[in-house]
């Protein structure tokens, strides 16, 4: 295969199933939207698990997707996949001054901080104005704190930061003890978002971090299930203490 002519196939594909199949030509921008999300989150479990050959397959879905909708921007004449290609061209030179200009930088922090800039210069009203209202709110809790990050809102050093998390963790126990449900909510958020800001910290993604707990809840509750069956019961019929050991059992079995 002629991998030059590749992104050529696949638009040539695309145009002929717009015009023939069924499903392709009813496709708009909104329904689009919620597969585009399913093939990101599945890009993501391929990037989380190194999945190489799982990394490319989805890659290759949302590429097909970038074609999908560039094909409906050219038939609603707002854009070409040439307009998408050249803007995000344009951008990168334009916010690489240090490579493509004779800005001076002496490391990556730096590289971020004359993002912000220009973002700012072309016409960003704020720094936050970035990050997406619909972005889940962890991943955009950590994107807030970088952002700010480059304009000098940051604590000085880790201790600062294990002091903010005990502060919250307080506040958050009193609020339980006078039992206002919005006002718990509001100091757990804090938490949270302390937390996050502690993760990025100590450079540890905290996305990573509770995805990785998350596996290894179902992997153990999954085998708590098993050795239940085992034993000719149900956790329906189990209390908790009972639930408890057998978790216990598979944790003892994971470090042998």
């Amino acid at each position: 295969m002629e991998y030059a002519t590749s992104l050529e196939r696949l638009r040539s594909i695309m145009d002929e199933l717009r015009e023939q199949c069924p499903w392709d030509k009813k496709q708009t921008i909104h329904t689009l939207r919620p597969q585009t999300l399913e093939e990101v989150y599945e890009l993501t479990d391929a990037i989380n698990n190194e999945d190489w050959k799982g990394i490319k397959e989805e890659l290759g879905d949302l590429l097909l997707h970038i074609v999908f909708y560039s094909k409906i921007g050219s038939e609603q004449k707002q854009f070409t996949l040439e307009d998408v290609i050249e803007g995000v061209c344009n951008k990168l030179v334009n916010r690489h001054p240090h490579i493509y200009s004779n800005v001076k930088v002496e490391n990556d922090t730096e590289v971020k901080q004359n993002w912000e800039k220009i973002k700012q210069q072309e016409g960003k009203k704020s720094i936050l104005s970035g990050v997406p209202p619909s972005m889940p709110a962890l991943i955009k809790a950590l994107r807030l704190q970088e952002k700010t990050k480059q304009v000098g809102f940051e604590w000085d050093n880790v201790a600062q930061v294990r002091e903010k998390v005990e502060e919250e963790m307080r506040e958050l126990y009193e609020a339980v003890e006078e039992g206002d449900e919005k006002h718990i909510e509001e100091e757990l958020g804090d938490v949270l978002f302390a937390l996050i800001n502690y993760a990025r910290f100590v450079k540890t993604d905290p996305e990573k971090a509770l995805e990785q707990t998350n596996k290894k809840f179902i992997r153990r509750f999954q085998q708590v299930e098993e050795l239940a069956a085992a034993q000719g019961r149900s956790l329906h019929d189990m209390n908790l203490e009972e639930m408890d050991a057998l978790w216990n059992k598979v944790k003892e079995l994971e470090r042998k």
